[in-house]
């Protein structure tokens, strides 16, 4: 088979070439789209994939536990208040607006008047049949006859809640016991008490009355005088009595002889119609803080209110009413 040759001349190469040449740019310009549009789809996918990882949800913390909703019902006390001093706030109350019988109680504004009376606290005072308890027939452990110092008398009056040395008290008093009782009632409005009335310095009346937010009034003002302060705190105080070797008077609040309370004023107090009382300004927090529980059923269950108070103080879930 015989070969053909072709043979073309200058002007058809030079159209050849030039139609080689737009193939190849032609080739090119599809290939740099073709990039391009990878590129875009590449940077949308990105950008999906991002939306679909910003949208997923953070890992959430472990909840914190809520704080224990406190409630008065929580205590035993039937009337229950706790106010902070330094700002007037009320953190919890119950039966506040009552107005009962405050047992021995009582005593801190026997000891207010006495104090004020600024009468000798080394003058001899004897215990006779006047002071003994015609009312309650509370027992005593001052026998008739006992001569203690004015001093002596309140600290057992304050601290043991010795009744006959309230009484005895009273009846020194300018005036008697009469004067005393008068001289408490002006006190008392003067503090701005007034839902309270006193009958006689002991207590042991139903008859003395008042409220929680007045016994607050009241234990502000025996805080401020020093000699109430330390008799009403101090644990035990030793006494000779009549015919006797030295007998040892303990405070009826448990709580004075715990390190770890800073009580600054305190008083117990109980007949039937009162029930278990206990009223105390107390250090917590570096706050004064005014206590008052009244009607209690048992000792313990005064003494156990104030602890879980105090306790709920320090874990901060009290605030304000």
């Amino acid at each position: 088979m015989r070969s053909k040759l072709y043979f073309f001349s200058a002007k058809h190469v030079a159209t050849l070439m030039a139609c080689v040449a737009l193939v190849g740019v032609t080739e090119a310009s599809l290939a740099q789209q073709n990039n391009g549009s990878d590129s875009q789809t590449n940077k949308a996918k990105s950008t999906t994939n991002s939306k679909k990882t910003d949208s997923k949800p953070a890992p959430s913390s472990k909840a914190k536990p809520k704080p224990e909703v406190v409630t008065s019902g929580a205590l035993k006390s039937h009337v229950v208040y706790v106010q902070d001093l330094a700002n007037s706030n009320v953190l919890l109350s119950k039966n506040e607006d009552e107005v009962r019988p405050i047992a021995s109680v009582t005593k801190l504004m026997t000891a207010i008047i006495v104090v004020d009376a600024k009468q000798p606290m080394s003058e001899m005072i004897e215990v006779t049949q006047d002071d003994v308890d015609k009312l309650k027939h509370s027992r005593s452990r001052l026998p008739v006859g006992t001569k203690l110092t004015r001093g002596d008398m309140l600290h057992l009056a304050l601290m043991s809640s010795e009744n006959r040395a309230a009484s005895a008290l009273a009846r020194y008093y300018p005036g008697g016991t009469s004067a005393l009782v008068l001289a408490m009632n002006t006190k008392a409005q003067q503090l701005g008490m007034r839902q309270s009335r006193f009958v006689e310095p002991t207590g042991l009346s139903s008859a003395n009355v008042s409220t929680p937010r007045d016994l607050v009034k009241m234990m502000q003002a025996a805080m401020q005088r020093p000699a109430i302060q330390e008799f009403t705190t101090d644990d035990q105080q030793e006494i000779r009595t009549v015919g006797k070797t030295a007998t040892v008077f303990r405070n009826t609040n448990s709580l004075v002889t715990k390190a770890d309370w800073d009580i600054k004023v305190s008083k117990t107090g109980f007949i039937n119609e009162a029930g278990q009382c206990l009223v105390m300004i107390a250090r917590i927090n570096n706050r004064d803080t005014a206590i008052v529980l009244l009607d209690a059923i048992g000792r313990g269950t005064r003494v156990a209110d104030a602890i879980r108070i105090r306790q709920l103080m320090q874990r901060q879930e009290l605030a304000a009413l």
